[in-house]
């Protein structure tokens, strides 16, 4: 049984992933969506930051963009989590 979904995603955690694949957050004033890019990417990442858990569906999209694919963002969660257990 897989436990690391990829739908049911905190914001908080999906900041944290893009800032590990080298995403910075650009201004985009108050809009309620967040937008960020890295160099190379064709369409920035999009995400409304009124709706939490981010569906899956908009993390999914998100992971095409960045040419990831969802065992990539499983993986990131399992070292995440790993991470986390070991500090404690």
């Amino acid at each position: 049984m897989n436990t690391y979904r990829i739908g049911n995603i905190s914001i908080a955690d999906f900041r944290l992933f893009l800032a590990d694949q080298g995403c910075v957050e650009v201004a985009s004033g108050n809009t309620g969506h967040e937008k960020w890019t890295k160099e190379g990417l064709v369409r920035p990442v999009v995400f409304q930051t009124h709706i939490d858990p981010i569906p899956e569906f908009i993390v999914r999209n998100n992971l095409r963009n960045l040419g990831l694919t969802a065992n990539d963002f499983r993986d990131w969660l399992k070292r995440r989590s790993t991470k986390k257990r070991t500090r404690k």
